[in-house]
């Protein structure tokens, strides 16, 4: 068994390397598949979550982002415990971010972000980048290439100029 967890790994690290942004799926919170592949030519914003984060108030301006730009531009959150301050599961994710933020943005089921179990989406950032999110609320903004646009820590408010002035300038 942990020959083929292995061996998966090395399949995934390859393809990661050779892929673009869109070139990785994510399972959905509320099932089913995100495939950014569906997101070709448009921004694509990728942004490690945890419900319990003193950041989590940043989950009001991912939301923001995501009704002013609508089918434009996604925004993504992906919950992670690898910090150790997500809760316990998919459906208390979903329930305590609808109840205390109002959140209709697409999430993933939680989702490891660093380390040996880290998705292969991060993996590719971090080959193509250095990128490794040391903390929640990191995010990875991917241009209507393809290609990484910027990495940005969790004191970058989404809504902000660094994220949200970039966004506006892919969409013109």
């Amino acid at each position: 068994m942990r020959v083929l967890w292995a061996i998966g790994m090395v399949i995934a690290a390859t393809l990661a390397a050779s892929a673009s942004g869109y070139g990785f799926r994510f399972t959905s919170i509320d099932g089913g598949e995100i495939n950014l592949s569906d997101w070709r030519g448009k921004p694509v914003l990728v942004v490690n979550t945890a419900s319990l984060c003193s950041y989590a108030d940043q989950f009001g301006g991912l939301q923001d982002l995501h009704e002013r730009y609508g089918s434009q531009v996604l925004i993504l959150a992906i919950p992670s415990d690898d910090f150790n301050q997500e809760l316990a599961s998919e459906a208390e994710v979903k329930d305590y971010c609808a109840m205390t933020f109002d959140i209709t943005l697409p999430m993933t089921e939680i989702t490891s972000v660093k380390g040996p179990a880290a998705h292969p989406f991060y993996v590719w950032v971090r080959d193509e980048t250095g990128f490794v999110p040391r903390w929640n609320f990191n995010k990875v903004l991917i241009g209507p290439d393809g290609e990484i646009a910027g990495t940005f820590g969790s004191n970058v408010a989404p809504e902000g100029r660094q994220i949200a002035g970039r966004i506006e300038a892919m969409l013109q």
